[in-house]
């Protein structure tokens, strides 16, 4: 049953990071603030080979801080500079 739970996150987050990516590519900001947000998808990518969970909860916190205006100029944040 554990297993089956992990693939669902999986494929949530999976999801998640594709709109993610659409999302910042459809932005209308200057291009080093559209990198910077590229950075912080790329290293939750990599995350969710580590600590799947833990990468869902920073990119749910990395996109409501896209939503609501505060990009990366506005963010002070964690270890990898994600909120």
């Amino acid at each position: 049953m554990e297993r089956d739970g992990q693939l669902e996150l999986y494929d949530r987050v999976a999801a998640r990071l594709k709109d993610a990516h659409q999302t910042v590519g459809g932005l209308q900001v200057p291009e080093d603030v559209r990198r910077a947000l590229l950075r912080k998808l790329l290293v939750i990518t990599a995350a969710t080979k580590q600590d799947l969970p833990g990468a869902a909860r920073r990119l749910e916190r990395l996109m409501a801080d896209v939503e609501a205006g505060r990009l990366p100029s506005d963010i002070t944040g964690g270890r990898d500079g994600t909120p």
